[in-house]
């Protein structure tokens, strides 16, 4: 299965940008992973950037992707569940997960009723940035866990 992380908002942080190198090159044995940018909007006006931002993701969607959204109102999940949700949509022949990291000011409601899944990493609050680095992070551990592999040696 190929992943497909489309995200609003390039890496400004060397550091973030090496832990996401990182967790890409270990991710490529699992998976394909393509990441898609999109070019934040003007934050002037918040609800005309979310707006914004939703059109210019949707049109990089497949009618045929199936799409998950990280929100802050969507379902958390332990690595286990990650793993064990990534392991269904698999097994049930879909060629391609989307993941989508939406702006700052939050998704469009577009997004929202797109996304067949609502993820939430936590009910903290992160950088935005991090959120990049967090999703790659997991993506690798819920891999490591579906192949029973261990993580840390």
């Amino acid at each position: 299965m190929q992943l497909r992380l489309i995200v609003v908002g390039k890496i400004r942080e060397s550091y973030v940008g090496a832990a996401c190198e990182n967790f890409r090159k270990r991710l490529r044995p699992y998976y394909s992973l393509e990441e898609i940018e999109i070019r934040p909007a003007d934050g002037s006006d918040p609800r005309q950037a979310i707006r914004s931002e939703g059109k210019r993701i949707l049109k990089v969607l497949s009618p045929d992707d199936r799409a998950w959204l990280l929100d802050r109102a969507g379902r958390q999940l332990s690595s286990v569940a990650l793993s064990r949700h990534l392991d269904e949509v698999s097994r049930s022949g879909v060629s391609r997960l989307t993941l989508i990291i939406a702006g700052t000011y939050g998704a469009d409601s577009a997004l929202v009723k797109r996304a067949e899944f609502l993820w939430s990493l936590s009910e903290l609050t992160f950088l935005h940035e991090w959120a990049r680095m967090i999703v790659l992070e997991q993506l690798y551990r819920a891999a490591k866990i579906t192949r029973n592999e261990p993580y840390h040696h």
